[in-house]
């Protein structure tokens, strides 16, 4: 270490530099020790030994290497006093001593492993959450189960689960050979987009949008985009992130109530956002390798952030593109936008085509979505009784309270 800054709060130092460079902290170690969970809670020890330290002596010129080097020196004392070692552990502890701590430099490739790491397929979908988010982005399980609305000891105990399996596993750090990267990266990008898409509309609690979660999805889309520039769909995700996201300041009025689309301030809109997301689309188009389902979504999002009004958007355009989106990634839901799309296009009698349809078949039963659209257009349609039936039906079915209110507020409208 070649010196102390000033003194300064330390508490509030170790958080942010935690945030920052913690996965590259937990990278590095996962590749010197080839074991993620363990890499983990070294770390963590570390960060411990920083919170007593640093107060007394100020923060290091290089904190990223202060706490790589002292949680190395755990490693090396836990092998230590084993009472034996086994050839693994040896050669690792000699390892670890001879790698210089003034040379410590992350590198990005260790961050990319970590994250396939952490979703790997041996794990259920709630665990590749949990660890992505403590090991990746840096939360603490608190945060985690605050975003989740879930008790800290369900959080704790996931990532126990998920670190334990990923040993058993023998799960190499490593990124995945070529033949199983389209699978391996599609986990990857569904847990960072499955984070989002829970800030972006929470489907239960008292609030409608959860910043704190689409904040570090988006931070996490970044990471991957930067590790990753020629993956189109990487490109395509961080686009529809940075679109969606731009609509933020103008979703929620002053009381944390919803405002919809049609009701938006647009001059709200974060404009310079919405730049970044159609650079990051017009990356991925550039790449030559045709649209996923992410840059699809990215692409119907463009049309909403560049049209003036709701009546001067593309919608003609944008049932094209959820056509597209319907052929390479079917849903219920893909669907049900489509028909929302289609209604604004050519009215909403073929709109309910669609979605009587799709009532038939089933589809997102149990699901306010469907009542709460077929609401919607059988009020276009002046059919009043039915809208006003169908819209209280999917207020009994929401989970989210805000927009359980916004719901019956259009039910009782129709009264």
């Amino acid at each position: 270490m070649s010196g102390i800054a000033p003194r300064v709060d330390a508490h509030r130092s170790v958080e942010a530099l935690w945030r920052i460079e913690g996965a590259r902290v937990t990278a590095t170690l996962a590749r010197l020790t080839g074991d993620v969970g363990l890499a983990e809670d070294l770390a963590q020890e570390a960060v411990a030994d920083a919170l007593a330290q640093w107060p007394q002596t100020g923060v290091p010129d290089n904190p990223g290497a202060w706490l790589t080097a002292v949680a190395k020196r755990k490693a090396i004392d836990g092998w230590r006093r084993r009472e034996r070692l086994d050839d693994r552990y040896r050669a690792l502890a000699h390892d670890l001593e001879q790698t210089e701590d003034v040379e410590w430099e992350p590198i990005p490739d260790d961050v990319l492993r970590l994250v396939f790491a952490a979703c790997h397929p041996t794990l259920s979908r709630e665990a590749q959450v949990a660890l992505t988010l403590r090991v990746v982005a840096s939360l603490t399980t608190e945060e985690i189960a605050r975003m989740f609305l879930v008790p800290v000891a369900t959080i704790q105990q996931r990532i126990v689960r998920a670190k334990k399996t990923l040993a058993a596993a023998r799960v190499p750090f490593e990124v995945p050979d070529p033949a199983e990267w389209p699978a391996r990266l599609g986990a990857v990008l569904g847990v960072v987009y499955l984070v989002y898409t829970e800030g972006y509309s929470a489907t239960s609690g008292e609030r409608w949008v959860r910043h704190d979660l689409a904040v570090e999805a988006l931070r996490l889309g970044r990471v991957l985009a930067a590790l990753l520039p020629r993956e189109p769909e990487v490109q395509g995700l961080v686009a529809l992130m940075e679109l969606q996201s731009s609509r933020f300041a103008a979703r929620e009025a002053h009381d944390g109530s919803p405002i919809l689309l049609a009701d938006q301030d647009r001059s709200r809109w974060d404009h310079t956002q919405i730049r970044r997301g159609i650079a990051a689309l017009d990356r991925a188009d550039a790449l030559g390798r045709g649209r996923g389902s992410y840059a699809l979504q990215a692409a119907i999002a463009r049309c909403h952030a560049v049209a003036p009004s709701v009546a001067a958007t593309d919608w003609d355009e944008i049932v094209v593109l959820y056509e597209a989106l319907g052929r390479i990634a079917p849903s219920p839901v893909v669907e049900l936008n489509r028909a929302v799309a289609v209604s604004m296009a050519t009215g909403p009698a073929n709109a309910l085509r669609i979605v009587d349809t799709l009532a038939a078949e089933g589809a997102l039963r149990g699901s306010h979505l469907l009542p709460s659209v077929r609401g919607e257009l059988l009020a276009r349609l002046g059919r009043v009784d039915e809208a006003r039936n169908e819209l209280t039906a999917a207020a009994r079915l929401a989970t989210n309270e805000r927009e359980r209110d916004v719901l019956l507020k259009k039910a009782d409208a129709l009264g």
